[in-house]
């Protein structure tokens, strides 16, 4: 059984890419394969060949061709993505003002989800083409 050797960082950054469950990654994911900027090269090469999309500064989410435009989208929708940034920034994430009105019935204005409660501080822009999640200040508990 002969097995095709991954030679390039570029490769084996693809390939761990594509055995992972996870949507959104930082460098740090890779850090075990090379140096900082090896590294953030061969993000940037895949986000061009568009294996990756770039949400944010070091946050890169898998990316598929649309059915509808057969433009390169990410593999889940903005607020998802954001949210598993977010935690996997180390921060934790709750439903919003919104949302919890919405689910109480005090509202019937439909959340778009773009605006995620934050336990802790965060100043990153997480988003792609012009579309930007915002933030408010989740409630300790």
């Amino acid at each position: 059984m002969t097995r095709k050797r991954l030679k390039t960082l570029e490769d084996r950054v693809s390939y761990r890419i594509a055995r992972s469950k996870q949507n959104v990654f930082v460098r740090e994911d890779f850090e075990d394969l090379g140096g900082y900027d090896q590294i953030g090269r061969a993000l940037r090469l895949l986000a061009k060949s568009e294996t990756l999309i770039k949400i944010g500064y070091g946050l890169y989410a898998k990316a598929k061709k649309s059915t509808l435009s057969s433009k390169t989208v990410p593999v889940k929708p903005l607020p998802s993505l954001a949210k598993e940034a977010i935690e996997r920034l180390g921060l934790k994430t709750s439903s919003s003002k919104l949302e919890r009105d919405y689910n109480a019935g005090r509202t019937t204005q439909v959340p778009t989800g773009r605006l995620i409660a934050v336990r802790g501080r965060i100043s990153r822009r997480i988003g792609y083409n012009g579309a930007y999640v915002s933030y408010e200040r989740a409630a300790a508990r």
